[in-house]
């Protein structure tokens, strides 16, 4: 421990984990939007800034690595009866260490963030994923350690250090999926949807690959000859090919897996029935009015909706559109960088915005002008453009919204039951997969 000490005092391995906590932190704080809603949301953040993390960390083991070189004793450390591997332990065990302290230090920094705001905790997930992250970086260090006292020279860290944003980044969005899964530690971590994951086989088979990779790593650092050095390459190799055969085949649990539990819905115990996904139901209490706001609307028609639902299809996973359910609403659910429902305004209009109609993908036919109109009758106030409301909307042509205003100041101007039924109308036709242009402007039979 004592030696250890001294390590910690001397050594890059403090400043390594420095830097680790001050870069992995930054980058979480600078976009917290990315990873509010939730434990494995941020485990993936933090996993996908490795594309940074581990090659400072494959840095600092080069830098520490030609310490003896740089401090031109390792001549008299030879002659020394300690055998070598006792005299560099000390040195591999204060690297993963501090390293592992920092990953774990970058974690708890995120977890303040959303500790109040986040109710859904998969902590066996989170565990295996941060794990596995936490390994990455030491599997980095010690194979920086290794290349560093085989290359001492000054300019080995920096290469290494762009080599490695490099090697990982084009091994992450290389052409082969099962070799991105085995061998990148930012794999899998891309933001698809707030119920990812990442399967526990890849996992395993990306810590087979680290752990291979460290003892490559360690085997190159205390080799004292040319062949023990080519010896070291061996438990990479090794390591590589097992975890091939550990990875699943399946290209939608190696890339964008979901967590089944996180999609279960949480409902309202009341009625009109509200409905969100686990992993936001921390924002039902906030979603729940502003749905109902949404339902009492589309009470207004016959037959209309009486639940809403947040839609947890997830592109990419799921290979068929689910079927629309009868009497039914879904909505997406987003969350903001506090951790809080975003939005919110959008609510209610994206519920009535199709008048209750489910969109299947396969009915062409519609007027976004004549439907507008009719919701925004609904709802009882003067159509808007949806930029600004929908999120992520930019531009809209404003023929769209002039086109609705005109209709809609029409509706409002007829009794109540001949505008009703115009909407109606417009309603059947959605239903019907027609074209429900005009239906506003003349009677409804």
């Amino acid at each position: 421990m004592s030696i250890m000490g001294i390590e910690l005092r001397r050594s890059a391995a403090v400043g390594a984990a420095l830097v680790t906590v001050v870069v992995g932190t930054g980058a979480l704080y600078v976009a917290t939007g990315r990873w509010s809603s939730g434990w494995m949301p941020l485990a993936l953040a933090i996993r996908e800034y490795l594309l940074l993390l581990w090659p400072l960390a494959l840095a600092a083991g080069a830098w520490q690595g030609r310490r003896e070189h740089r401090a031109k004793v390792g001549e008299l450390f030879a002659t020394t009866a300690r055998p070598r591997v006792a005299r560099m332990l000390p040195v591999l065990g204060t690297m993963a260490l501090t390293l592992v302290v920092a990953y774990l230090l970058v974690t708890v920094a995120g977890i303040a963030w959303i500790a109040d705001t986040s109710a859904y905790v998969p902590l066996p997930s989170f565990a295996v994923v941060t794990g596995v992250g936490a390994l990455s970086l030491v599997a980095a260090a010690w194979l920086g350690l290794g290349i560093g006292r085989l290359l001492p020279a000054l300019v080995t860290a920096p290469a290494l250090a762009v080599g490695g944003v490099l090697l990982v980044f084009f091994v992450t969005v290389g052409p082969s999926v099962r070799v991105a899964a085995a061998l990148s530690p930012a794999h899998g971590s891309g933001p698809f949807h707030d119920y990812q994951t990442i399967d526990n086989r890849v996992s395993g088979a990306l810590a087979i690959s680290m752990m291979a990779l460290a003892v490559t790593g360690l085997l190159l650092f205390v080799a004292d000859g040319w062949r023990s050095r080519l010896t070291a390459v061996l438990p990479v190799l090794l390591g590589f090919a097992v975890a091939l055969t550990v990875l699943p085949h399946d290209r939608d649990v190696l890339t964008w897996p979901v967590d089944p539990v996180a999609r279960e819905l949480v409902c309202t115990d009341d009625t009109p029935t509200v409905c969100v996904s686990r992993v936001h139901a921390h924002v039902l209490d906030t979603v729940t009015p502003l749905a109902r706001q949404g339902l009492a609307a589309l009470g207004k028609l016959p037959d209309a909706p009486t639940v809403v639902h947040e839609d947890t299809h997830t592109i990419g996973y799921d290979r068929d559109e689910p079927a629309p359910r009868p009497g039914v609403v879904t909505i997406e659910i987003r969350i903001d960088k506090r951790g809080e429902l975003a939005h919110p305004a959008a609510v209610v209009p994206e519920i009535v915005r199709r008048l209750g109609v489910p969109y299947d993908g396969k009915c062409g036919n519609g007027n976004e002008v004549v439907e507008r109109a009719a919701a925004y009758w609904l709802m009882g106030r003067e159509p808007r453009s949806d930029v600004g409301l929908m999120p992520g909307l930019i531009e809209e042509d404003p023929e769209i919204t002039t086109g609705a205003v005109a209709l809609w100041r029409g509706l409002r101007d007829l009794p109540e039951a001949e505008a009703l039924a115009r909407v109606t109308a417009v309603r059947n036709a959605l239903l019907a997969c027609q074209d429900p242009t005009g239906l506003l402007s003349r009677s409804a039979r």
